[in-house]
């Protein structure tokens, strides 16, 4: 059998994004919407950090480890609130904006020459693809790269949001804010699944379903 990647079908990939995606976003949210219309802002913000630990804590005891997007959540969300908490003013409290894709830079960075990039980690957990057997040198590569991308597209958002909070109204801000950051990963998502497309082709892997 020719060596190939492997992601579930379709249905069962649909389960597994969405869980992953409820316990990094979900479940915070929730916290947040159910504690700050109970005790207010900060409330709120304190209650979601603490759903996010408590997953994390949570899957570390069931399955061993916690997802690289859980990790992730909880430590922007942390610093966030930390930063909202500490200052109660605005021009702080928009400064995590800025703050909190610097941080993703960063954890994207620490990885990217490592033995397990984070992009990797990402789309194991966030997908269930499945990787050949056998080290395949193209496909990590692909992975390190990748993830030196992200790294850069989070390191951008954070200069752009940093430039917009200083020269921008707030209305302004977050409404341009919004704009950079869904353009700049739909951007970067777009071309990952190019550069993806293109290693399948240069290597000979193969990307299938698993079996039913």
């Amino acid at each position: 059998m020719p060596e190939h990647l492997e992601l579930p079908r379709p249905l069962r990939l649909l389960r597994t994004t969405a869980w992953s995606l409820t316990e990094s976003a979900g479940f915070p949210m929730a916290a947040f919407a159910i504690a700050a219309w109970l005790g207010g802002r900060d409330a709120g913000l304190v209650a979601g950090v603490v759903a996010t630990w408590l997953t994390a804590v949570v899957r570390k005891i069931a399955t061993g480890s916690v997802p690289g997007l859980l990790t992730i959540s909880a430590t922007v969300l942390t610093l966030n609130t930390a930063v909202v908490i500490a200052t109660g003013n605005l021009w702080i409290f928009l400064l995590h904006f800025p703050l909190g894709n610097l941080c993703m830079c960063l954890l994207f960075a620490r990885t990217a020459r490592s033995a397990n990039p984070l992009v990797a980690r990402l789309a194991a957990e966030v997908v269930a693809l499945r990787q050949p057997a056998v080290h395949h040198p193209g496909l990590h590569r692909f992975f390190q790269r990748a993830t030196w991308l992200w790294s850069g597209i989070f390191f951008a958002l954070a200069v752009a949001l940093a430039v917009l909070l200083e020269t921008e109204p707030v209305a302004t801000f977050l409404m341009f804010s919004s704009v950079a950051t869904m353009a700049l990963v739909a951007a970067g998502t777009g071309a990952s699944a190019l550069w993806f497309a293109s290693m399948l082709r240069r290597t000979g892997l193969r990307l299938r379903f698993a079996p039913a």
